[in-house]
């Protein structure tokens, strides 16, 4: 049933092509006088996301596309090595601490939360497709490497899971075994398998307006979940939306309007500014600032010339 799904999912974004259209709903008016040009609730959203977006993108580790600099906040840790059987179905992760107040948090101790991020398909290969995808058989590897992570530690961090595409599944298949465990999802796939309205209130999932794996979430929903569609890239192709770096370099960049830590990353990195918001492509970003900013001004649609009568 799986592999039929996907044939006639890619089968309908053949048909449709890359023509992607800007989204109403997630900027402009009625925001235009807000920082960026961004609505307050997608600010908080980016606030909360950008140390686990961050954490999915640098989840595939060995890709020339992951943060150089992570900022103050996220730390990589050193995992548990993964035995070959494993690695043979594309199966990674990585594992993060989570500052609440970067640096001088961290010289006080334990973190606030640990991250496990769960690597999506990596296309170098067919092993992620495969065991991934078609038959599931990563769920039951992220289930055992999450509890030989928890069981490390002996503090009273919280544990988070984050993932993008493929990796967001195998994070929802957590949140579902374990209620206590909070997911930040990103470009989801939807070939999670468990029942999905456990623990639904502990579950954000941002997605790209318009990215590949659309089309196969008609298929099925998403899972229950604190749902946000976001815009950054509104002229690029589906395949092109579905880049975690992408979507983490939009969320980093807005959530830089309100944090120090994230304005940090969005220097260090050279974020550029997303294509949705108004201004040249090399503006700087301003972070935060007493002074107002004039409002982005649109160009109205002209009408159109009336129709001459004829003699």
């Amino acid at each position: 049933m799986i592999p039929r799904l996907i044939a006639l999912a890619f089968a309908f974004l053949t048909l449709g092509g890359c023509v992607t259209y800007p989204d109403i709903t997630q900027s402009r008016s009625p925001c235009q006088l807000e920082p960026g040009g961004w609505c307050g609730f997608v600010r908080g959203a980016a606030v909360e996301s950008y140390p686990y977006a961050i954490a999915a993108t640098n989840a595939y580790q060995g890709d020339s596309d992951v943060f150089g600099d992570t900022g103050s906040r996220l730390v990589m840790l050193d995992r548990l090595p993964i035995a070959p059987e494993d690695a043979k179905t594309g199966f990674d992760y990585q594992l993060f601490a989570l500052y609440d107040d970067g640096d001088a948090a961290r010289n006080k101790g334990a973190p606030v939360s640990r991250i496990l991020a769960f690597r999506g398909t990596d296309f170098d290969g067919v092993a992620d497709v495969f065991f991934g995808t078609l038959r599931g058989d990563q769920i039951a590897i992220a289930r055992r490497y999450f509890a030989a992570e928890r069981e490390r530690f002996d503090d009273e961090a919280g544990w988070h899971v984050a993932g993008h595409s493929m990796g967001g599944a195998l994070a929802t298949e957590i949140s579902i075994a374990y209620p206590d465990v909070r997911a930040w999802l990103f470009n989801l796939s939807p070939f999670y398998r468990g029942e999905s309205d456990v623990n639904a209130a502990n579950r954000i999932l941002i997605n790209e307006r318009g990215e590949a794996l659309r089309t196969l979430r008609k298929f099925r929903s998403d899972p229950a979940a604190e749902v946000f569609v976001i815009n950054c890239r509104p002229q690029k192709s589906r395949f092109s939306k579905h880049s975690v770096r992408k979507l983490a370099d939009c969320l980093t960049w807005i959530a830089a309007y309100e944090s120090a830590d994230a304005l940090r990353v969005v220097r260090a990195n050279a974020i550029a500014k997303p294509d949705v918001e108004c201004g040249p492509p090399d503006k700087p970003h301003p972070g935060r600032s007493p002074a107002p900013h004039s409002a982005c001004v649109h160009q109205s649609r002209p009408d159109k010339t009336p129709d001459l009568p004829h003699d």
